[in-house]
């Protein structure tokens, strides 16, 4: 497993505050930004790790969303956010590292089978 690969797709959560200081947030709307940023990722992620000989898909890309979602925490800290006590954004942010890793075991899965159908299983 490549952890600047890990860190690279992790990354990808920086594409949130690009969105937002080029005002393609405000041109498309919240819910069209948040749509196409997480069809971006997904599509990035799964051709990615799915088209290339990337071994463990499935870990890589679980990997990429825990820090994928610390990522997004630590955006929020910096750029800020609702104004949660520190006790809730704990929790908070448990709960989104715990959905971005889910999404990129799903992402993985997807991009095994990308790998299997193009025979290109590592």
């Amino acid at each position: 497993m490549s952890w600047p690969l890990v860190v690279g797709l992790g990354s990808l959560a920086l594409l949130w505050p690009l969105a937002e200081l080029t005002h393609v947030s405000a041109a498309l709307g919240e819910a069209a930004t948040a749509l196409v940023l997480l069809l971006l990722v997904a599509v990035l992620w799964i051709g990615g790790v799915g088209m290339f000989r990337v071994p463990r898909p499935v870990l890589t890309l679980t990997l990429a969303g825990v820090v994928y979602g610390l990522f997004l925490m630590v955006l929020r800290l910096v750029f800020g956010g609702p104004g949660f006590s520190p006790p809730i954004f704990v929790v908070a942010s448990v709960i989104e590292v715990g959905r971005s890793a889910v999404l990129g075991a799903f992402a993985g899965v997807a991009a095994s089978g990308v790998q299997r159908l193009l025979g290109r299983r590592a």
